[in-house]
């Protein structure tokens, strides 16, 4: 019997694994492989880590995990998780059976780009999808933001605010907001593009091709994709799965299931509008959510009174 099962070794998972490796609790991480940011060459906004190899930093986690011989990871795929709060029980796709007192998710989200030939080849690199973790670098040079909603309109007003001042929002299609917003794009200076995309092309000058012929050359495209979680894992233990795919979790990173917490990008308070994924918030999350999970389980097997 484990004491906790992780499922996900993303920089949530790991990390929480390595705060209840610390604690000595016997830890199981399970990881299919299929991180959300494997496109991405860069990763940002982590101190002491500005523009590290996403891969390496998974890499580095799960060589550090070695020294603490409680934490075992496994690569396979958690298929079901039946059971309750003390007696959970894990079925895997390549055949084992785990039994662990606690569950804590880790899986993530998946991300669902517009089907535009060219553009998911270029994802993560020319074609970016947060101006947070990827803005900087695309400062002063010509940029466009994909979409014909009001939300890519107001994502336009924020590039160009911050990091451009030569920004083209493609709308692929008509650009459905009314005219007091199409009043503010141009009085910023944000060309609307209303043309269909016909495909993407280049490398490091990315060319967006247009039905009827016409090219227009940027440095980087702001893509922003919907999301859904990687797994369902979370909605079948019953836990309450935001409309982005996210797990609601409180402060402590619990579920509303009891035993079941969850932490990283796909976990999320329901009292934020969507997710504000990052590497280094999703390490923290599963930081917190394991400390509070060490508590809850010492408690538990305590024999002496509680302090009110």
């Amino acid at each position: 019997m484990f004491d906790v099962l992780v499922v996900g070794a993303g920089p949530a998972g790991l990390n929480a694994a390595m705060v209840l490796g610390r604690q000595r609790r016997e830890v199981i991480v399970v990881d299919r492989g299929t991180p959300r940011n494997a496109p991405a060459e860069e990763m940002h906004m982590f101190l002491s880590r500005d523009g590290a190899d996403p891969a390496r930093l998974r890499e580095i986690g799960r060589t550090e995990l070695a020294a603490y011989p409680s934490v075992t990871l496994c690569e396979d795929t958690v298929t079901t998780i039946t059971g309750e709060e003390g007696t959970f029980r894990a079925e895997l796709a390549g055949g084992d059976v785990l039994d662990a007192r606690r569950v804590l998710l880790a899986t993530g989200l998946t991300d669902h780009l517009p089907d535009i030939p060219g553009l998911r080849e270029r994802f993560g690199r020319t074609v970016r999808h947060c101006p947070f973790c990827h803005g900087w670098e695309s400062r002063d040079q010509p940029l466009a933001v994909l979409g014909g909603s009001l939300v890519a309109a107001l994502q336009a007003r924020y590039i160009a605010d911050r990091f451009s001042e030569d920004v083209v929002l493609v709308a692929n299609g008509p650009l459905e907001v009314d005219d007091a917003v199409r009043r503010s794009l141009t009085d910023h200076g944000i060309h609307v593009e209303e043309r269909p995309i016909t495909r993407l092309d280049g490398d490091d000058d990315l060319r967006i091709v247009f039905s009827g012929g016409g090219v227009l050359g940027r440095a980087a495209l702001f893509a922003f994709p919907s999301t859904t979680a990687q797994t369902d894992l979370g909605q079948r233990l019953g836990a309450e799965v935001l409309p982005d795919g996210c797990v609601a979790v409180d402060a402590f990173g619990r579920t509303g299931v009891p035993g079941v917490s969850a932490a990283g990008d796909g976990a999320r308070s329901g009292e934020l509008p969507g997710p504000a994924a990052s590497v280094i918030a999703a390490a923290g999350s599963g930081a917190t959510a394991a400390m509070w999970l060490e508590q809850e389980l010492f408690r538990i097997d305590l024999d002496l009174p509680l302090p009110t």
